[in-house]
C-alpha cells in the first residue's frame, strides 16, 4: 500500500480528506499523528516542515502532498480509476473548488481558533469567532435555496463532490460550537444528507473512541457524546 495519510481522527481537516479517500475508494495507511508529543511532533516535521496534519505520503512514487484540496486531487489524477471528486463540468468544477475554499476558510479555520481560545482560557475570543461562525450560514443557506431550485442535493453540482468532503467537517462542528437554531433550515437538511453518506459516517465513526478530548464534548449531538 503506497498511500499513508498522517492524520488525526477528531480533526475536521482530517476527515475532509478522509471522506474523500473513502468516496474515490483508494486503500491509504492511517497513521495516526500525536503532535502534543515533542517527539511525535519532531519525527513528524521532517517529513513537511509545517507539520500541520493531514499530510499525504505517497511512498511508491517518493512523494509528499501537503494541503487537503490537493491531496485529493492527486489522489483522484493517481489512484481513482476514473471516480472523481472534481465534476467533469467545467462550471461545476470551478463551483465545487470555490465551495471547497469557502467551507475551509470562513467554517473550517475559525473551529480550530475556538478551540485554541478554550485553552488559553479567552472565552471572549471563542465567543466572538463563535459568531464569526455563524456569519457563514447565510451564505450556505442562499446556495442551497440555489442548488434546490435547479433540483441539486449537493453544493457544487449533480453529484457528491470535493466541495462536499469539505462541508461536512465544516458544519458537523460549526453547528455544535455555534448552533443554527432553526434559523437555517436548507443548511441543517443538507448536514442531516451529508451524515447519512457512508463515508462520511465512516469518518465520524473513527473519531468517536475519541470524542472525550474535544473540549466541547458536552455539546456534541447526544448519539455522539461520550459514555
Amino acid at each position: 500500500m503506497s498511500l499513508v495519510l498522517h492524520y488525526h481522527p477528531l480533526s475536521s481537516f482530517c476527515w475532509k480528506v478522509l471522506i474523500g479517500l473513502y468516496e474515490l475508494e483508494v486503500p491509504f495507511e492511517p497513521r495516526t499523528v500525536e503532535l502534543g508529543d515533542p517527539r511525535a511532533r519532531e519525527a513528524f516535521a521532517r517529513l513537511w516542515p509545517t507539520a500541520k496534519i493531514p499530510l499525504l505520503e505517497d511512498t511508491g512514487r517518493g512523494r509528499i502532498v501537503p494541503e487537503t484540496s490537493i491531496m485529493l486531487e492527486y489522489v483522484e489524477r493517481h489512484y481513482a480509476g476514473g471516480r472523481r471528486l472534481l465534476p467533469e463540468d467545467p462550471e461545476q468544477r470551478l463551483d465545487a473548488r470555490l465551495w471547497d475554499r469557502l467551507f475551509d476558510h470562513y467554517v473550517m479555520a475559525p473551529q480550530g481558533r475556538v478551540v485554541m481560545a478554550h485553552f488559553r482560557g479567552d472565552a471572549e475570543a471563542g465567543a466572538a469567532e463563535r459568531a464569526g461562525m455563524r456569519n457563514a450560514y447565510p451564505m450556505i443557506e442562499a446556495r442551497l435555496a440555489e442548488c434546490q431550485a435547479a433540483g441539486r442535493q449537493w453544493i457544487a453540482g449533480d453529484d457528491f463532490s470535493l466541495a462536499d468532503c469539505a462541508a461536512a467537517p465544516a458544519l458537523f462542528y460549526t453547528t455544535v460550537m455555534a448552533p443554527p437554531g432553526g434559523e437555517f433550515p436548507l443548511v441543517e437538511a443538507y448536514l442531516r444528507r451529508l451524515m447519512a453518506r457512508p463515508s462520511v459516517m465512516r469518518a465520524v465513526d473513527g473519531a468517536r473512541p475519541v470524542f472525550h478530548m474535544f473540549p466541547f464534548h458536552d455539546e456534541l449531538p447526544e448519539e455522539y457524546r461520550p459514555a
